[in-house]
């Protein structure tokens, strides 16, 4: 109860994308989902599968929970990529830096003899 009731108070947060497309697009074919639905319809006759039933209102806390998670990895991937071309990028500063010095140090013309 407390999950769906924060659930509610995110709402508010939600973005305008989140409230047009609150569901994600599906991955599976036309006949696979309705396969899903027929399957769904049916009343289960299993134990789990009727406690299930009283989770059914979490699935959009579950399927936002896992969104969110996947962004995070991510964004976590993306970080380290960055980073990893901020050092390489670092690295050839370095080595100009390093090479304008020395040009600097290089007479221009040759001494007399």
């Amino acid at each position: 109860q407390r999950i769906l009731r924060l659930a509610e108070m995110c709402r508010r947060l939600e973005t305008e994308e989140e409230k047009v497309l609150p569901f994600y697009p599906s991955s599976l074919a036309e006949w696979e989902q309705q396969d899903v639905r027929r399957i769904l319809a049916a009343s289960p006759d299993e134990p789990l599968a009727r406690a299930m039933q009283d989770y059914v209102g979490l699935e959009r806390f579950w399927q936002r929970f896992n969104k969110a998670k996947l962004e995070e990895k991510a964004l976590e991937r993306a970080r380290a990529a960055l980073a990893n071309r901020n050092r390489h990028l670092r690295e050839l500063l370095q080595k100009y830096l390093a090479g304008a010095v020395l040009s600097q140090k290089v007479p221009r013309d040759p001494p007399p003899l």
